[in-house]
């Protein structure tokens, strides 16, 4: 998949923050991500930003320079999206934060934020079943006698049990909707990522449609420290955690044999 010439170099990026390091590398088979991400690195642009959403079992996002107490710049460009199958939302994956898909159809990536997956591991079943098909199916299965409160039923099992319950009961009634209704409700998905997503974890429902652009090496379990602090009903973490960025340059040689390509 590499090749390389003797005085080739790489990097490994350090995100340093009060809860501990974070080390990445980024991929060559997203070099617009890449260089992109090397020049704000190198000019010391992610210094002083924060990690300004997190969301628990999902990702930590961060990097927005234009936000950054002091700059008076801005980053207003977008990266054209660069989609690789092998490159997917397990968890650690480096991926570029983006405007949604009303609003940015191309899903070219925001110039500047990123985010780190730290995820969840799936069962097979919440990975092979269409939940939203599911969903509307619901609301056909609540006209049919004996299921008349099957939608409050549901949303009393999410408000008082999360959504972990709520996922298993709503695939308890897939057979019997299969059955009445005369379809299927199977997605189809390729075995490693499904091997990857029930053991490993991650997001797969981003898979394809947000750029990953690198990977953790390091540090996983600050990642996991920093989901877990106390935000605002936004996401905001209460307390602001600042990250700097330091750059270790390593031959192309020894970064290839360190970290190899794709991380599946």
């Amino acid at each position: 998949m590499f090749s390389c010439t003797s005085q080739e170099k790489d990097y490994v990026f350090t995100l340093q923050t009060k809860y501990g390091d974070i080390s990445l590398i980024l991929y060559d088979q997203t070099p617009l991500h890449k260089k992109n991400f090397i020049k704000l690195a190198k000019e010391g642009l992610y210094d002083s930003t924060t990690f300004h959403r997190v969301i628990s079992q999902f990702m930590i996002q961060g990097g927005d320079i234009n936000a950054k107490p002091g700059y008076e710049g801005k980053i207003d460009y977008l990266v054209p999206g660069e989609f690789v199958d092998t490159l997917i939302h397990q968890r650690g994956a480096l991926a570029a934060a983006r405007q949604a898909d009303n609003v940015n159809p191309e899903r070219k990536s925001n110039g500047c934020q990123f985010y780190i997956v730290q995820g969840k591991v799936f069962s097979q079943a919440e990975l092979t079943v269409d939940l939203q098909k599911v969903n509307v199916y619901l609301r056909n299965l609540a006209q049919v006698p004996g299921y008349e409160t099957i939608l409050q039923d549901l949303d009393t099992i999410y408000r008082e049990e999360g959504n972990d319950r709520l996922t298993e009961e709503m695939l308890k009634l897939v057979p019997v909707m299969e059955e009445r209704f005369g379809t299927s409700f199977k997605i189809p998905m390729d075995k490693q990522r499904l091997k990857v997503y029930t053991t490993v974890g991650g997001a797969p429902h981003l898979d394809g449609t947000y750029t990953v652009f690198g990977r953790v090496v390091d540090g996983m379990d600050v990642v996991d420290k920093i989901a877990s602090v106390e935000t605002d009903a936004s996401y905001k973490p209460l307390e602001d955690i600042y990250m700097k960025v330091k750059i270790k340059e390593i031959p192309k040689s020894e970064w290839i044999q360190k970290y190899g390509g794709s991380p599946y």
